[in-house]
């Protein structure tokens, strides 16, 4: 029983994205309704503030008080309005998704075995939901809705938030930041947090775009209004970039030359999908390539690489398998576990380890079921040397 009781803490390590993710979302909800009260009563305070002044002084007679208030209930039912379609577009089904998810991690939790039909079907669940996973990170969306929708799971899954990604690395692609830099204002408060620079880096290619297109003007007033705010932290960079209006696209001048590198685009889609990976607690490596990893390092020995010595039943020592471990390290067990190489099965006091003659050891079930079919006889399958059962000795693990 031991051996298979549920870890839940160990298999919720991985989860945390699947719980972020729909929080981030309604972070964003929550935020667009505060924007919309602040800017709404702030009107109505200003308009409130103005009548009251002109009461005062006898300046307003009873007619434009009574504009004056009709303007300002319209406004707040103009307010309600936009809240309520706000809540029923994207805050009440942020908190749908939030509540199953929860409910999903919140189901594994109750389980007490691995061994449990329960735990199959959510390990089933969260495979499917890792293959989701891999496959939008692998931009293959259509397989991903296609998973998705056969086993019912829409509300498990980010579809949404990679189909977001997807758009706007193929608007940096394209090379355009207008799509990166409409992401980074809905993101400004977080992206501060988090020290990213990926604001700056966008407005610095928009202004190496405008140099390399000869738009001089353009781009002292670009830099003007949109990196002037940036010179405290990055003055060198945009001294560096000024220089551009005076070098052109095709300088021989090695730290020029680099501005104006295509490559550049390349960098600007991986710092976003870093930025959008961290405020979302997503790992840069699929889950799924995660999983595996863990696994294949929990399972990997030196003798997995060793022809004479593989058991058919480690995973690690699959031929195809065998190729994808060799980058992650060995396992580390404090107490060693010894497996028969013939059925698999763990050697314990239980399931006794017995030597042959020759040095070799198999499990005493293995040997005894081996005797039962030759009479009595067993054969070491390392040498093929044969003797009695009865000659085999135990041996004591300490």
């Amino acid at each position: 029983m031991s051996s298979t009781k549920l870890n839940a803490d160990g298999i919720l390590l991985l989860e945390q994205p699947f719980a972020r993710v729909p929080y981030e979302n309604y972070r964003k909800v929550f935020r667009a309704t505060q924007r919309n009260i602040e800017r709404e009563f702030g009107n109505v305070q200003a308009s409130s503030n103005d009548l009251l002044k002109r009461s005062k002084s006898r300046e307003v007679n009873l007619e434009d008080a009574a504009k004056s208030v009709d303007g300002m209930i319209g406004r707040v039912e103009n307010l309600k309005r936009k809240l309520s379609e706000l809540q029923e577009t994207a805050g009440k089904p942020t908190l749908d998704v939030t509540r199953e998810r929860l409910q999903h991690l919140t189901a594994v939790e109750a389980l007490q075995t691995t061994a449990s039909l329960d735990f199959s079907r959510w390990a089933d669940t969260r495979l499917d939901r890792w293959l989701v996973d891999w496959a939008l990170r692998s931009g293959r969306e259509k397989t991903a809705r296609k998973l998705a929708h056969d086993k019912n799971m829409e509300t498990l899954v980010d579809i949404d938030l990679f189909t977001d990604i997807r758009r706007i690395e193929v608007a940096l692609s394209r090379h355009s930041c207008t799509e990166a830099l409409a992401w980074c204002s809905e993101n400004k408060t977080a992206l501060r947090k988090i020290k990213s620079t990926l604001e700056f880096e966008l407005r610095l290619q928009e202004y190496i775009e405008l140099a390399r297109a000869q738009k001089k003007q353009e781009a002292m007033a670009y830099s003007q209004k949109h990196l002037a705010s940036w010179q405290e932290t990055h003055l060198p960079q945009i001294m560096q970039v000024s220089m551009l209006l005076a070098v052109g696209p095709s300088t021989k001048f090695g730290r020029y030359r680099r501005l104006y590198d295509d490559s550049r685009w390349v960098n600007l889609i991986q710092a976003f999908r870093l930025a959008i990976y961290n405020l979302n607690s997503l790992p840069t490596e699929p889950l799924l390539n995660l999983a595996l990893y863990s696994g294949l390092a929990s399972l990997k020995l030196p003798s997995c690489y060793n022809a004479s010595s593989q058991n058919v039943d480690c995973p690690v020592c699959d031929p195809s398998i065998n190729v994808l471990a060799q980058e992650v390290p060995y396992s580390h067990h404090a107490n060693s576990t010894i497996v028969c190489r013939i059925s698999g099965k763990i050697m314990d006091e239980d399931n006794m380890p017995m030597v042959f003659p020759n040095g070799y050891i198999y499990s005493r079930e293995a040997l005894e079921d081996m005797a039962a079919k030759h009479n009595g006889m067993v054969t070491c399958p390392q040498t093929g040397e044969e003797c009695e059962f009865s000659e085999l000795k135990k041996v004591f693990i300490s």
